[in-house]
């Protein structure tokens, strides 16, 4: 039997691309396979913070294993910007689109394109809390280029492409990837902590 995880998002395409992360015997359910519909705010400062708020609504809710992520795009030039308003760069309600165009927009004067994505995971297994982290250094590019992925993706190009996350299969941007770095410290911690499979009591 697998083993489910409720992962604190209704964003399949997140929920795909951890899933074809994950080893055999690992399944994600959205929160809506779960039958959860409400939406959790993001309120905090921090990708740690909102990431783990996140995991604890959830476990608060089920009291079944969940894990949550908060991803921002950190750009060198605008101090670390958008970051964790990532998904609401260009205010409400959230679009990929707008905050894309604000995004470049906010470059134009900019020699310095570096940028980075991170990801903050928080795992709750069994009453216990751990967080991993995931990050992926790149530079935004003049243009969007490609309709895949989602976020910025057609506007990041990762350190040692020539394409955008936009351009790529889902295969070729895990090679990349910042959630895969996040994922893969959690799959490594679920394949060699036998003791979180225990309860702490």
């Amino acid at each position: 039997m697998p083993h489910d995880f409720i992962f604190a998002t209704g964003n399949k395409n997140k929920a795909l691309e951890i899933q074809s992360l994950l080893p055999d015997g690992f399944r994600v359910q959205t929160m809506g396979e779960a039958g959860l519909e409400q939406e959790i705010p993001e309120p905090y400062d921090t990708l740690e913070e909102n990431s783990r708020t996140k995991a604890r609504t959830i476990f608060a809710i089920t009291g079944k294993d969940c894990f949550a992520e908060d991803t921002g795009l950190e750009v060198a030039a605008l101090n670390g910007a958008p970051g964790v308003k990532s998904a609401r760069y260009d205010g409400e309600p959230p679009n990929d689109a707008r905050n894309m165009a604000r995004l470049l927009t906010n470059l134009e004067a900019a020699n310095n394109r570096a940028a980075r994505f991170r990801t903050v995971l928080t795992l709750i297994r069994n009453g216990e809390e751990f967080q991993f982290e995931g990050i992926c250094e790149g530079q935004i590019v003049q243009q969007p280029a490609g309709t895949n992925g989602f976020g910025y993706d057609p506007v990041f190009q990762p350190t040692g492409s020539t394409r955008t996350f936009g351009e790529m299969s889902l295969e070729e941007k895990n090679r990349f990837s910042h959630r895969k770095k996040a994922v893969a410290a959690l799959v490594h911690f679920l394949k060699n902590t036998p003791d979180a499979t225990k309860s702490s009591n």
